[in-house]
């Protein structure tokens, strides 16, 4: 699980099958100081409530297809939380 943040959207009007109504978002991961981490990544919404400017987790490979509403899409990436708050432990 990573920490991201969503910075865009992406529209796809051809989806495969198991992906009908599922939102593609692109986001930038980050580090453990919340700096961009890497290039952005274009995740699926599996939380389907995820939007520009949030904090969200996302997982990848494997694990992105399984968070899925129907498991073993074809997806590398998957928003599973949006983040409320961070704390940083002293």
């Amino acid at each position: 699980m990573q920490l991201a943040e969503v910075i865009g959207t992406v529209v796809a009007s051809v989806k495969s099958a198991g992906l009908e109504g599922v939102r593609f978002l692109i986001v930038q991961p980050l580090d453990r100081g919340q700096k961009p981490k890497g290039r952005p990544v274009v995740a699926a919404d599996a939380v389907a409530m995820a939007g520009p400017g949030e904090l969200v987790y996302i997982v990848g490979s494997r694990e992105a297809a399984l968070a899925m509403p129907v498991p073993f899409v074809p997806v590398d990436h998957a928003i599973v939380g949006i983040v409320d708050a961070v704390e940083r432990a002293r």
